[in-house]
C-alpha cells in the first residue's frame, strides 16, 4: 500500500465529508430560505425538485466529460462551485438569484457526486478490499456536522449568509489544497490493464443496480422528509421530540457505514446487502405499527442501520461489474440517486393523504425487500479475462451500446 493511495483515500474521504456538510446546510435551512426569498408553499416544490433534476443532468454530463477530463479534475473544480453556490443561496435577495444559485448547486452536485464515487470505486479496486463504506461514512459525519451548524444558525436566528460564510471560508481553501492528492485510476495502471479498458456499459446488466439505488433513496428520502411529521402527527410526539428521528437515523447510518467494510470483508457484499435490506424492511414495519413515539424511533434506528450499506455497495458493485468502464457506469448509476429522491417524498405524501401515513410506510418496506431479488448482482464477477471480472460478450455489447 503506497503513500499515494493513502493520501488519495484521506483526501477523498474529506471531500465526501465536505459534501455532507454542504448538502445538510442547504436542506435543513429550507424554511429560512423560503422566508428570505418569499417563496410560496405552492412554488417551493418546484424549487426543491429542480435541484435533483439538474443534478441528474450534471451526472449524465460527467459521463461525457470523463472521456476527456480525469474525474479528479472534475471533482477538484465542482466542489468549490457547490460551496460557492451554497453561499449564493444565503446571500441573494431576489427570486431569480435563488434560482441561479440552486441551478448552479444542482448541476455541480451531479458532477461532484459522480466524480467522487468514480474515484472511490477506482481506489477500492487499487486497495483490493472493501473501503467504499468508509467514504460514505465520512459523508454521514459531514451531514451530522452540517445539520448541527444549521441548528446553531436557526437557534441564534442568524442570517443565512452569516451561517454559510464561515463554513465556506474555512472549507474552500482546505478542499482546494486537499484536491492535490486525489488519485485517479491511472495511478494504478496494472489494475486498469487487468480490468480490460474499452469495456462497454451494458444497460441490462446495470439495471438491477439502478433499481437498488432507486429503492435505497426512496427509503432515505422517506426518512428525511417525513420522519418528523410522522412522529408528531401520527405517533403524537412533541414538536421537539419530532426532530430526533432524523438525527438518530444519521447517527446510526454513520455507525453502520463505519463498520460496514469489515462486514463486507468477513461475510461478503451479498450477505451484507441482504442483511441491510432485511433490517431496513424491519425498520419500516416497526414504524408502520408503532404504538407510540419511542417505538417509532426504534424503527427509524433500524432504518439507519439497514439502508446505510445499500448505496455504497451499489457503487462498489458497478465497479466490479464494469471494471473497464467504471467511470461511465458510475455516472449512469448515480442518476438513479436523484430518481429515488424525486419519487420517495411525493409517493409517501400522496399515499399518506389518500390512505394513511401508516399504510404509506408499507410501500417503501416492500420496495426495499425487492433488493433481495437482485442481491446476487453484488457478488464478484467471474474471472475469464483477468482482473477478476468477466467482459461482455460481443452480442451483449451490440445490444447495450446505446446505454441510457
Amino acid at each position: 500500500m503506497t503513500d499515494v493511495l493513502r493520501r488519495g483515500r484521506a483526501s477523498l474521504a474529506f471531500s465526501f465529508l465536505v459534501q455532507g456538510v454542504a448538502f445538510a446546510l442547504l436542506v435543513t435551512r429550507i424554511p429560512a430560505i423560503q422566508d428570505r426569498y418569499g417563496v410560496s408553499d405552492a412554488l417551493l416544490p418546484a424549487f426543491l425538485a429542480a435541484v435533483p433534476i439538474l443534478a441528474g443532468v450534471g451526472s449524465v454530463t460527467t459521463e461525457r466529460l470523463v472521456k476527456r477530463v480525469r474525474p479528479s479534475m472534475l471533482l477538484r473544480w465542482s466542489q468549490p462551485v457547490v460551496l460557492l453556490a451554497l453561499l449564493g443561496v444565503g446571500a441573494g435577495e431576489r427570486m431569480v438569484e435563488l434560482g441561479v444559485a440552486l441551478a448552479a448547486f444542482g448541476l455541480a452536485v451531479g458532477v461532484l457526486d459522480a466524480s467522487m464515487n468514480m474515484l472511490g470505486v477506482s481506489l477500492q479496486r487499487s486497495y483490493g478490499r472493501s473501503i467504499m463504506l468508509s467514504f460514505h461514512a465520512a459523508y454521514s459525519l459531514g451531514g451530522i456536522a452540517g445539520a448541527s451548524l444549521a441548528w446553531v444558525g436557526a437557534h441564534w436566528d442568524l442570517a443565512l449568509w452569516v451561517s454559510y460564510l464561515p463554513v465556506v471560508a474555512l472549507l474552500l481553501p482546505v478542499v482546494l489544497v486537499g484536491s492535490r492528492w486525489y488519485v485517479d485510476d491511472g495511478a494504478a495502471p496494472a489494475v486498469a490493464e487487468r480490468a480490460g479498458e474499452g469495456q462497454v456499459v451494458v444497460f441490462k446488466w446495470l439495471l438491477p443496480l439502478c433499481l437498488v439505488m432507486t429503492v435505497a433513496y426512496i427509503g432515505d428520502s422517506t426518512v428525511s422528509n417525513w420522519s418528523a411529521k410522522y412522529l408528531k402527527d401520527v405517533l403524537g410526539s412533541s414538536e421537539q421530540m419530532a426532530t430526533v428521528p432524523y438525527n438518530v437515523y444519521m447517527v446510526t447510518t454513520l455507525l453502520g457505514r463505519a463498520i460496514g467494510d469489515l462486514g463486507v470483508r468477513r461475510f461478503g457484499a451479498v450477505s451484507v446487502v441482504r442483511g441491510g435490506a432485511l433490517v431496513a424492511a424491519g425498520g419500516f414495519a416497526v414504524v408502520a405499527v408503532a404504538p407510540g413515539a419511542w417505538v417509532g424511533m426504534l424503527g427509524f434506528t433500524l432504518l439507519g442501520l439497514g439502508l446505510c450499506v445499500l448505496v455504497p455497495q451499489t457503487f462498489a458493485a458497478v465497479g466490479r461489474l464494469f471494471p473497464g468502464a467504471s467511470d461511465a457506469a458510475v455516472a449512469r448509476l448515480n442518476v438513479f440517486n436523484y430518481v429515488g429522491f424525486l419519487i420517495g417524498s411525493p409517493l409517501v405524501g400522496a399515499l399518506g393523504d389518500a390512505w394513511s401515513y401508516r399504510g404509506a410506510m408499507v410501500v417503501p418496506m416492500v420496495l426495499v425487500l425487492v433488493t433481495l431479488v437482485y442481491a446476487r448482482s453484488f457478488a464478484p464477477q467471474p474471472d475469464r479475462y483477468g482482473g477478476g471480472h468477466e467482459r461482455p460478450r460481443t452480442a451483449d455489447v451490440g445490444r447495450g451500446s446505446n446505454g441510457l
